[in-house]
């Protein structure tokens, strides 16, 4: 008798990407399958930076998040859930994936954003990505004190709501979410949308300390990429640099006075300024640590410099985030303040120069 074949994980890597696949047009042969696929991943909608908000009614408008993108699929299999990259980390977010579980029997499709709330009740990132132990050894980090703020449904029970319009979307989402008891409590929780003039919101928001805004199109499907249906309108600009180098300083405990930053101009790095305010003790010796291990080995720098400072290269390797207010017209930061690290299966985008 022959041996039946060998069934395939579910997850044959888990450390890979998950990749999305195109969806097929239904079979006209066979009208009686109702309900679509659940997705294995959906390539997630992003917002496009804007300088001032777009007028208009058709817009919704809800707080721009300072954590990291999620989707939370919620399956017959289990829950599984997915960082903007593709990633499995599920197992990093013990709370969240507890909750969603309790949005069970439904099988759903949640976009949010994880935050790991200050005292005041503010999303902010240094805890988060402190939790995590990004990008170093501490790969294994779990946020336990993670919140998912959800703001989008891609999936509900049978039926891919890609091609659905962002209202109804929203509609059903809450529905999911109130149904549970559970929109402004525990792990999960509905991102609320604000009602007034965007311009007046933005100013308000700014005033708490806030990161601004986002805008979705009430009329238009869930589209993958930064399509314009979604907009984002920052307080303060805030973008993601690989560090380079950092300033020996004599005076600092940590032994570094800045890191040096770069971004891409094409596929090059250029150097784009020093950061030296935003480190708490802990963070900086730990930085220091992860900096030695990657000193720079070559003669020259990774990039073209022109300072005088005593600067000790390293392996672009580490991504920070990196709050700053306008650029200079030299091309370097101005006011720059360091937030954390940012880990590169969350899809952390080094910033590009056109």
């Amino acid at each position: 008798m022959p041996k039946p074949p060998r069934s395939k994980p579910l997850l044959p890597d888990t450390e890979a990407p998950i990749r999305s696949r195109p969806r097929g047009k239904r079979n006209p042969a066979q009208p009686q399958l109702l309900f679509d696929p659940v997705p294995e991943r959906v390539e997630p909608a992003l917002a496009q930076l804007k300088s001032r908000p777009p007028k208009g009614n058709e817009w919704s408008w809800e707080l721009k998040l300072d954590g990291y993108r999620l989707a939370i699929h919620i399956e017959p299999q289990g829950i599984r859930i997915l960082t903007r990259g593709g990633h499995d980390w599920t197992h990093r977010f013990p709370a969240i994936e507890q909750a969603a579980r309790a949005l069970g029997p439904a099988t759903m499709i949640i976009d949010g954003e994880a935050v790991v709330l200050d005292e005041e009740g503010r999303p902010d990132f240094g805890l988060l990505q402190q939790s995590l132990g990004a990008a170093g050894k501490q790969v294994g980090n779990r946020a336990s004190e993670a919140v998912l703020y959800a703001f989008d449904l891609v999936y509900l029970d049978g039926h891919d709501l890609r091609g659905v319009e962002y209202r109804s979307r929203r509609y059903l989402l809450e529905d999911a979410l109130k149904g549970q008891k559970n929109d402004q409590v525990g792990a999960i929780r509905l991102s609320e949308t604000l009602d007034a003039e965007p311009a007046v919101l933005l100013e308000h928001v700014c005033r708490l300390g806030l990161e601004g805004i986002v805008g979705k199109r009430l009329d238009q499907p869930y589209r993958s990429g930064r399509t314009g249906d979604w907009v984002k309108v920052k307080c303060v600009q805030s973008e993601a640099f690989f560090i380079v180098g950092y300033e020996r300083s004599a005076a600092s405990a940590a032994g570094f006075g800045s890191l040096v930053l770069a971004a891409y101009r094409g596929d090059e790095l250029v150097h784009v300024g020093s950061v030296g305010t935003g480190f708490k003790k802990a963070e900086a010796n730990r930085l220091r640590k992860m900096l030695d291990t990657l000193r720079w080995k070559r003669k020259q720098p990774p990039l073209a410099y022109s300072g005088s400072a005593d600067i000790a290269w390293v392996e672009p390797t580490l991504i920070a985030e990196i709050e700053f207010r306008a650029w200079s017209t030299d091309g370097k930061l101005r006011h720059p303040s360091y937030k954390g690290l940012r880990e590169r299966q969350d899809n952390a985008d080094v910033f590009r120069i056109d």
